[in-house]
């Protein structure tokens, strides 16, 4: 059996939020070859400034699975995760993270506060960064061009 490309269906959920007016954000959790669960950023939606792309499809996994620890799943998502959604990640003891874009203003990876590198981090996932990266920053810079455009 083919494995899905994970990194697509999170760019779809990023396509998808922008749809919605939101920032094109999109997120996979994934077991295998299977879908666990899904979403794009929700944050005007949902009037919920913590409904980011990754904590959404956590929240899902964990109250699908029935547990808080998804340490055998892996997440997808487009951009590089901030400090809180890299926190969630540690603490819902997500296997691996792969991520598109990396995001110097707000990321907490590679940029910033490089939350995993954190003494005080309680689990630090394997990280794998740059995929389908071009496609997730076209993604970004069209949606904020637009927006700038009159």
């Amino acid at each position: 059996m083919k494995r899905p490309d994970f990194m697509a269906l999170a760019l779809s959920e990023a396509k998808a939020a922008a749809a919605r007016g939101e920032v094109p954000i999109g997120a996979v959790v994934a077991a295998g070859n299977q879908v666990i669960a899904s979403d794009g950023n929700r944050t005007r939606e949902l009037n919920d400034p913590t409904a980011h792309a990754e904590i959404l499809a956590i929240r899902t996994a964990s109250q699908k699975l029935s547990s808080e620890r998804l340490t055998d799943l892996d997440l997808y998502v487009t951009l590089e995760p901030c400090a809180m959604c890299a926190a969630a990640i540690s603490f819902a003891r997500i296997r691996r993270l792969y991520f598109g874009a990396a995001d110097e203003k707000g990321g907490a990876v590679v940029n910033g506060v490089r939350f995993f590198s954190s003494p005080t981090c309680h689990h630090v996932p394997e990280t794998y960064s740059g995929i389908a990266e071009s496609s997730a920053v076209a993604l970004l810079k069209d949606f904020f061009q637009a927006r700038r455009e009159p």
